[in-house]
């Protein structure tokens, strides 16, 4: 579900908006969201930030850390190498 929200802007930020996001080209919604979401992801990060702050991670990970992590999972090995197709493939494809 969507949600409409009623802003009221001074001048001088209206002007602004108007030079990046024209509303006759369309622009100004998405700006709009893209800067609300942006800004959510800032005030979040900092959130986080404050938290490692307050109770900072030791130096080496302990046995607790990754008490549960699969170490054959295939995310954890790197990817493989996309392979090539044969020289005799190459040539019809040319």
């Amino acid at each position: 579900m969507k949600k409409k929200i009623l802003i009221e802007l001074d001048d001088r930020c209206a002007r602004d908006l108007e030079r990046v996001a024209p509303a006759k080209k369309r622009m100004r919604v998405e700006f709009i969201r893209h800067a609300v979401q942006h800004a959510i992801d800032v005030a979040l990060d900092r959130a986080t930030e404050r938290a490692y702050r307050s109770q900072p991670l030791e130096e080496r990970p302990s046995g607790l850390d990754v008490t549960g992590w699969d170490p054959d999972n295939v995310l954890r090995r790197p990817a493989e190498k996309p392979r090539r197709a044969p020289r005799s493939a190459r040539r019809k494809a040319a």
